[in-house]
């Protein structure tokens, strides 16, 4: 597991401990629905965060008898726990404790301290977030950034970014919810902002699930990848047909291939070895991802490589 993901997984945790307690102590202060829930969204990050690292942990086991191919989904699972705790707890809870709010609203006792937290929060959020993004780049490099989020294969750095992301934003609602519910007296505003929160949060959660949920069913390598892999397998000397490469992740960085090929049937035993080995090199050195490959040749002879 790269050491980026785990920078950006213990950034995010630092800062969400630092904020969770004073937003809930605010909430307490201030009667805050919206604040309230702003605790909640910090609380669960702060789980989130704490479950990733459990998930890169043992996601760096090794193989055994059990998992030959090694324990790399453990880290796919537990991003998907998170995920529904983001829908569930975060989102959940959010939209709950906002429509009580609404249905009975209380009036904002000292909103001064909601400011102060918030500003506080947002400080903190957005440091966090710039970790995460900074770690994201480290990983995938410049350039791309959203269509790099959609193909990026590891749960950890942006599950931290679409956390942080969802919290800016959470606090932005929040601070209107205050600032409007104190300004207008209006306290329903409040309970609104904290159904507003809750929605978010639920949105984002959605996006993660569905991504955990392609990983954990046996998610491959995208289309054009795969289309390098056919053409640099097809256009090797000896090969006359090969099938579409067939892949799984296994991890960010564990790729497994399999193809079928098959050899100019004059070729000899020794010939078509020479080849696979060849292939394997050159589709490793391209893609270093992928550590395992699967060659079942016919013609001269069956050979298979690691």
């Amino acid at each position: 597991m790269a050491d980026w993901s785990k920078v950006s997984v213990y950034g995010a945790l630092a800062g969400n401990l630092a904020i969770t307690a004073t937003k809930f102590t605010a909430a307490a202060i201030t009667g805050s629905s919206a604040m309230l829930s702003e605790g909640i969204h910090s609380a669960v990050d702060s789980g989130d965060q704490v479950l990733l690292l459990i998930g890169m942990r043992r996601s760096e086991l090794p193989p055994d008898a059990v998992h030959p191919f090694g324990h790399g989904k453990e880290l796919y699972f537990w991003s998907l726990l998170v995920a529904v705790l983001i829908f569930g707890v975060g989102g959940g809870v959010s939209i709950y404790e906002g429509i009580l709010h609404v249905l009975d609203p209380e009036p904002l006792r000292d909103p001064l301290w909601n400011y102060v937290v918030l500003g506080s929060a947002l400080v903190f959020e957005s440091a966090s977030l710039a970790v995460a993004f900074h770690a994201f780049l480290k990983q995938h490099g410049a350039g791309g950034f959203w269509a790099k989020v959609a193909a990026s294969k590891d749960p950890t750095t942006y599950t931290v970014i679409a956390e942080d992301m969802a919290a800016v934003s959470g606090l932005v609602i929040a601070f209107a919810g205050v600032y409007l519910s104190h300004t207008l007296d209006a306290p329903v505003l409040d309970g609104v902002a904290s159904i507003l929160i809750g929605l978010l949060l639920a949105g984002v959660a959605t996006v993660l699930i569905r991504q955990c949920r392609g990983l954990l069913i046996g998610a491959g390598l995208d289309a054009r990848t795969t289309r390098e892999i056919e053409v640099m397998v097809g256009s090797a000397p000896l090969v006359r047909w090969s099938s579409r490469p067939l892949s799984m992740y296994f991890g960010p960085d564990d790729v497994l291939l399999a193809v079928d090929v098959q050899f100019d049937a004059e070729a000899s035993a020794l010939e078509v070895g020479r080849e696979i080995a060849q292939l394997e090199r050159q589709i490793k050195q391209r893609f270093p991802f992928i550590t395992r490959i699967y060659v079942e040749a016919s013609g001269a002879s069956a050979a298979r490589v690691r």
